[in-house]
């Protein structure tokens, strides 16, 4: 019986590989068409290559076809509406675009007053974030140069206050994390809940309510101390395990020492 079960496992195993290995990788973007297309044409058609290149989307491998669609592995078909190629899209249409992956930030945005006026003069998501060299959301996308092209900063300016601190402690704490990581340790949980705790940050971005911004970010500072209190625990701990190893080893030093004086006596 024991057997039959561990043969029949064994066969599990072996199709699950199979499986894998039988379906299609992701393209790189050495295979992908478009950029290969692209990326040497002057101009405009060229361009898109470039910006892309320093973008948050080329950072974590999303390339033209996540957006676009298409084939990126047949240059024939690359733009072909049959293989799922969508274009370039309408102004109105932007936010669907991009929130078919960002889906929370599509609704934050629709919700706040930016989204409200969309279609009427108002801000797309392309009009902070660009739309090939996609920059990454954080602090320094609200800046005087970029709000001031539409109304005064001034209400900007004291949204970015209110969330300063927030954003600071968010990445020390994500860097601590990187460093025990790096150290072997699990951190798995911790990361899992800073991870959500960003997501809910990153829901102000869209939000103008200078006082219901202040009010949220106070709060989320509370829950990134109780993280901040785990991680101190952590280096407690690990501070006592190094005391611990340490004086395990003198111990074993000094009976080492004690062991070799008393042989030299009876010799």
């Amino acid at each position: 019986m024991r057997l039959r079960e561990t043969v029949m496992n064994l066969t599990g195993i072996l199709s699950a590989v199979l499986l894998f290995a039988l379906l299609p990788l992701p393209a790189t973007a050495a295979e992908i068409v478009c950029i290969n297309c692209h990326e040497s044409m002057p101009g405009r058609l060229g361009e898109p290559v470039k910006l892309w290149q320093d973008s948050i989307h080329a950072e974590n491998g999303i390339a033209c076809n996540a957006c676009h669609g298409g084939d990126p592995k047949d240059a024939a078909n690359a733009m072909s509406p049959a293989r799922g190629f969508l274009g370039a899209p309408q102004e109105t249409s932007i936010p669907a675009f991009c929130g078919r992956c960002h889906v929370g930030v599509m609704h934050d945005y629709l919700a706040s007053a930016h989204g409200k006026m969309l279609g009427r003069g108002g801000p797309t998501c392309v009009t902070c974030h660009s739309n090939h060299q996609v920059f990454k959301a954080s602090l320094d996308l609200i800046n005087e140069k970029s709000c001031g092209r539409c109304h005064s900063f001034e209400r900007a300016r004291l949204l970015r206050a209110a969330m300063q601190e927030t954003e600071g402690m968010i990445v020390a704490m994500d860097q601590r994390l990187s460093a025990y990581n790096g150290k072997g340790m699990d951190t798995e949980g911790l990361e899992k809940r800073l991870f959500a705790v960003r997501n809910r940050f990153h829901t102000l971005f869209h939000n103008v309510d200078v006082e219901m911004v202040k009010k949220e970010s106070a709060a989320i500072q509370g829950d990134l101390k109780k993280i901040q209190d785990q991680l101190t625990a952590l280096d407690q701990e690990r501070r006592k395990r190094k005391l611990a190893g340490a004086g395990g080893i003198s111990a074993m030093l000094l009976l080492a020492l004690f062991a070799h004086l008393l042989r030299k006596t009876y010799d």
